[in-house]
């Protein structure tokens, strides 16, 4: 397992990032490499995300130095979305049959996490999102049907999409942890515009589904003071609670947000009109 660590820092700092300041900060340049589990701990509200990516052998998810604990869930809890093959997760011994875009709420407690790909040629990619928890609530399997579906947007702003909600109060019980994968319609480009803050909970977006040479613009920053970061296929990046969170692509594409922090109440933003950006 290799764990990056990312400090906070005051929204007043980021206006004077270069390009490369804001990806150094911001940016999860490698969420997949075969046969790894490559986490990022950020101290935005001391949220894991990152992904498992077990080939030629099973992953197990240990604990490390960081956290201070003797299992990786002693404390946490954890949302699994797999974006790759069929695989397998394995806790404490019952194992899951997790298939392309199913996913897993793990509960705090849960000492044993071992990843499995069905087929090596076609291995399973788990992305992942942890966050401190305070309870035990139920491992719950959620097939994308179990998921709460909200379409959203529409093709004359290019913005129509279906909001899958997977670790959500709708689907599932958790301490603090939301999750969830939102794809786009083939006319639109835009995942969420107009803009928003959440001053309650940070979030991380893990972008994939571009094909070829696209990407995705993702704005960033304080309404008055907008940034952007370049995008590829399965990278991630971290938004503050300061922070919008908006991205245009050059096609459509899919991408899983993660968020934790004061409440799980989805519709708890601060909407932000598109003649206030600068």
């Amino acid at each position: 397992m290799q764990l990056d660590i990312r400090y906070s820092n005051h929204p007043q700092d980021s206006k004077y990032y270069d390009t490369a300041a804001l990806r150094r900060h911001y940016l999860i340049e490698k969420v997949f490499v075969e046969d790894e589990i490559m986490l990022t701990y950020s101290h935005q509200d001391r949220i894991i995300a990152g992904g498992a990516m077990p080939v030629t052998k099973p992953l197990a998810l240990g604990s490390c130095k960081e956290l201070a604990t003797d299992y990786f869930l002693e404390r946490r809890e954890m949302g699994v979305i797999n974006i790759g093959g069929d695989g397998t997760i394995v806790l404490d011994g019952k194992q899951y049959a997790v298939g392309c875009k199913e996913g897993m709420y793990i509960g705090m407690g849960t000492r044993e996490i071992i990843f499995k790909s069905n087929d090596a040629r076609h291995p399973a990619k788990f992305y992942i999102n942890s966050c401190p928890a305070h309870k035990t609530y139920p491992t719950v399997h959620i097939t994308k049907d179990k998921a709460n579906h909200v379409a959203c947007g529409d093709a004359a702003h290019l913005n129509k999409r279906v909001i899958n909600q997977f670790v959500h109060p709708a689907v599932c019980q958790s301490c603090q942890l939301s999750m969830g994968m939102t794809e786009l319609d083939p006319t639109s480009s835009w995942n969420t515009m107009p803009c928003h803050t959440h001053e309650r909970r940070m979030e991380v977006y893990m972008y994939f589904d571009l094909h070829e040479d696209n990407v995705v613009f993702h704005f960033m920053g304080q309404k008055e003071e907008t940034r952007h970061i370049v995008m590829h296929n399965e990278q991630a990046v971290i938004s503050p609670s300061w922070s919008i969170h908006s991205g245009v692509g050059t096609s459509n594409y899919i991408f899983i947000w993660g968020m934790c922090g004061e409440n799980q109440t989805f519709t708890d933003m601060d909407g932000i009109g598109n003649l206030e950006l600068k």
